[in-house]
């Protein structure tokens, strides 16, 4: 990710080291030798104070005071020479006495020399920085008058400074660049524990904006971010029935702005067709019925065929007539359609078990593939009924190899379903037909196993109650129906 929480976490801590390793760098290099000069300035003061006071009380030429005075030179790297005022040389640490004490009397006596630097002028001595031409070395040299009247001498070397700045800075390189690889590979872990749980919510919201609610966020704490799952699979939830909730009522909107404009033209349709249906058994109901009653056949196997005749067409009437309710329910409008979310896989196998037996009394051969489940949004009921329909046809209308083929493809967010069975193709000019009410392409095997053309008009009010699509499709061996379903979850 371009601009990821890690990445800048990251950058900013890596920025914020380094930039402390440059910021010392430039302290280091600026004002470390001033410091330096500041703390010698105090040492050679110090050093004064503590000759001077000893002097004073008498005590400058005990033992004790000079390997006080021999551990003060050595540690701190002074050259000492107390002088009398008569010129004598009272004490010195140095082997070539003349020598310093020359140059003690250049520095006390001649003019300051140009590179020479005044470091601090007091009322009883002076602290000044200067160049040895000779040894070309940088010196601090303080010369002053003690209480006694003696003249004292001190000098410290500056050289080591510089050298030690450069060590400093060096090592604080070595450091600073130590320091920014560890903290990047530290920060880089810490962030991307901190960061992780946040990518999760990331891609649990945008399946969310895909209508996919399965996703849930997994809590392993109570900080912030744990809390934020946490309502987040809550909202996933509200969110997943409230939707579940608008389908329905849109559907249900549709369905009655349709619904008006269809009853008086749907009302005249039906009385007509059931008129036209029912007469067929009415007709041989009665006719049967009369040769019962004036005995035209008296034996007793006649008389129970007249009456297995009137007991079937009762029978497929009574079928019509229900089917024609559930067909008028969904027409007009009455037949709530709930949609939820359901596997279909399931309910297509659900539906073959149960015609399990008509197809082995058939000899028919089913093949269904497919094992993983795809979820969709319709009424899980009507569904069923349509699925039922199409396999009950290809059953009855199965010829040749009797092989049916049931299929569930997927193709952005739909789903279609398909039933295939060997047979003979639908003719062309009777496919546009086959969806209305009463129609039959082969009117004998139709009345052979009890259809009477209502099943797939109530495929059809149930897609259309759906908003969705059905069809048929010829094949040189059969012919496949097939109904589409709303699988953007899925």
């Amino acid at each position: 990710m371009k601009h990821s929480i890690t990445r800048k976490i990251t950058t900013i801590m890596i920025s914020i080291v380094a930039g402390t390793v440059l910021l010392c760098w430039f302290i280091n290099t600026t004002l470390l030798a001033d410091y330096y000069i500041s703390h010698k300035k105090d040492i050679l003061i110090e050093t004064f104070q503590t000759v001077d006071a000893a002097y004073a009380n008498g005590d400058g030429d005990t033992e004790e005071f000079q390997i006080e005075l021999e551990k003060i030179c050595a540690n701190s790297n002074i050259t000492l020479m107390v002088i009398s005022s008569n010129g004598t040389i009272m004490q010195s640490n140095v082997s070539n006495k003349d020598m310093l004490l020359e140059q003690f009397l250049e520095i006390m006596f001649s003019a300051q020399s140009q590179d020479a630097v005044v470091i601090e002028n007091a009322e009883n001595y002076t602290i000044e920085k200067t160049a040895d031409t000779r040894l070309k070395s940088d010196y601090l040299v303080m010369w002053g008058t003690m209480q006694d009247g003696n003249k004292i001498l001190l000098r410290t070397a500056l050289e080591s400074i510089k050298e030690s700045v450069e060590i400093a800075n060096r090592f604080l390189a070595y450091v600073g660049i130590a320091s920014v690889i560890v903290c990047a590979i530290i920060l880089y872990f810490v962030t991307k524990k901190i960061t992780n749980p946040i990518l999760q919510l990331a891609e649990i919201s945008k399946r969310m904006t895909n209508l996919d609610f399965e996703a849930k966020f997994q809590s392993k704490g109570e900080n912030e971010i744990d809390f934020l799952g946490e309502h987040m699979n809550q909202m996933s939830e509200t969110l997943e029935k409230t939707i579940s909730e608008l389908k329905s009522a849109n559907n249900q909107l549709k369905i009655d702005i349709e619904k008006k404009e269809q009853i008086d033209e749907m009302r005249k349709e039906f009385i007509s067709n059931v008129s036209h249906e029912l007469k067929t058994p009415i007709a041989l109901i009665q006719g049967y019925a009369e040769g019962l009653q004036e005995c035209i056949n008296d034996d007793e196997e006649s008389r129970e065929f007249y009456c297995d005749v009137i007991i079937d067409e009762a029978e497929k009437m009574n079928r019509m007539v229900k089917n024609l309710l559930t067909l008028n329910q969904l027409e007009s409008g009455n037949e709530q359609v709930v949609f939820e979310r359901f596997d279909v896989v399931e309910v297509i196998q659900g539906v073959i078990n149960a015609t399990a037996i008509l197809r082995e009394q058939n000899g028919i051969d089913l093949t269904f593939q497919v094992e993983k489940p795809m979820y969709v949004w319709a009424d899980e009921f009507k569904t069923e009924q349509v699925l039922t329909n199409y396999i009950s046809n290809a059953i009855h209308y199965a010829l040749g190899e009797k092989r049916i083929v049931i299929t569930v493809k997927k193709t952005g967010d739909i789903v279609r379903i398909g039933v295939f069975n060997t047979g003979n193709p639908i003719p062309e000019p009777e496919i546009e037909h086959i969806w209305e009410k009463f129609y039959k392409v082969d009117k004998a095997r139709t009345r052979e196993y009890g259809g009477n053309g209502i099943g797939l008009s109530i495929v059809k009010a149930i897609m259309e109650s759906f908003h969705r699509d059905c069809g048929v499709i010829n094949y040189e061996d059969g012919v496949e129906f097939w109904f589409e379903l709303d699988g953007k979850n899925g």
